[in-house]
């Protein structure tokens, strides 16, 4: 019987949403009949590391955000040589850095937001784009940081104010339409789900995670030509950065004009949500795949560089 150990918890801005990922992971895997045993990864990587003796067949991970997403407890692993669910060095920390994942999505032909990197100091002074747009931290997921600046906002010199997601901030045009979301677990795209944050607007931190936050609809009712495009797009992304096992890329689709209108990519996160409310499980059950089931696949095509 396969013994597996589940990292969750983490050091990032998003360890509460690791922490629910975790828990849920825990008893579907031990559902799922595997050994299963838990870290909450804190600060001290050393601590960590003597959890892991002795050696699991593979390692779950449930981190999200910085140390657990973007590459840095990925080399930890291939160093130690546990295969580990989920990209690998490169890819998590490309996918991480939304500008280098961005100039990967335009040199492979797929569609982006027109932007740019900006200090914040730059903010302070002034808008760097024609209203509205959008400010994201380079490096942060789960919507964190992450706001939208329309006509008639005067709180960018106070974003700026108070901004700690380091020197500089990605910022791009603003999108209008729907919000639709692709899950690949490895080549195969899942389904176009479209999301609607109940309380209308932007699908920020709180819409993601609140219980009632946001309303699902899979399969997305959108334009035959889309819903094709948004599954090529997402399957296209994974390969494009080198990733491997689940990922999920968001879109906006802006139909405001017509259909079938114009599709955005927005990102590609290589440790998708496995919430409660999160949006990879229920593509997996929409395509006949329970949670313990997605869950085994994952150990399963678990890997590691050594």
């Amino acid at each position: 019987m396969t013994r597996v150990t589940v990292l969750y918890g983490g050091i990032s801005a998003e360890r509460a949403v690791s922490l629910s990922s975790g828990i849920q992971v825990i008893a579907a895997l031990r559902e799922a009949g595997f050994v299963v045993d838990a870290i909450d990864a804190g600060p001290d990587l050393a601590t960590t590391i003597a959890a892991l003796t002795p050696r699991p067949d593979a390692v779950f991970n449930a981190l999200h955000g910085r140390f657990g997403e973007d590459g840095a407890i990925q080399g930890v692993l291939d160093w130690l040589n546990i295969p580990y669910t989920h990209s690998g060095v490169r890819a998590s920390a490309v996918a991480m850095d939304k500008q280098a994942a961005k100039a990967l999505f335009l040199s492979a032909g797929l569609p982006v937001a027109p932007g740019r990197i900006v200090s914040i100091a730059q903010l302070a002074a002034g808008d760097p784009l024609p209203l509205p747009y959008v400010i994201k931290p380079l490096n942060e997921g789960s919507s964190v940081g992450v706001t939208v600046v329309r006509g008639g906002d005067n709180r960018r010199a106070e974003i700026a104010r108070d901004w700690t997601f380091g020197p500089a901030a990605l910022v791009e045009e603003y999108i209008p339409g729907r919000e639709l979301t692709v899950a690949v677990l490895d080549d195969r795209a899942l389904a176009v789900t479209e999301i609607l944050p109940v309380a209308g607007g932007f699908y920020d931190y709180e819409s993601k995670y609140a219980d009632g936050g946001s309303r699902h609809v899979v399969p997305a009712a959108v334009h035959p030509d889309i819903y094709a495009r948004a599954m090529d797009v997402a399957v296209a992304a994974h390969r494009v950065l080198g990733c491997r096992g689940a990922t999920r890329c968001d879109f906006r689709y802006d139909d405001t004009a017509g259909e079938p209108g114009r599709l955005i990519l927005l990102e590609i996160n290589t440790q998708p949500g496995l919430t409660p409310t999160s949006l990879l499980p229920e593509q997996a059950a929409y395509r006949g795949m329970s949670f313990p089931e997605l869950c085994a696949w994952m150990v399963e095509n678990a890997a590691c560089r050594a």
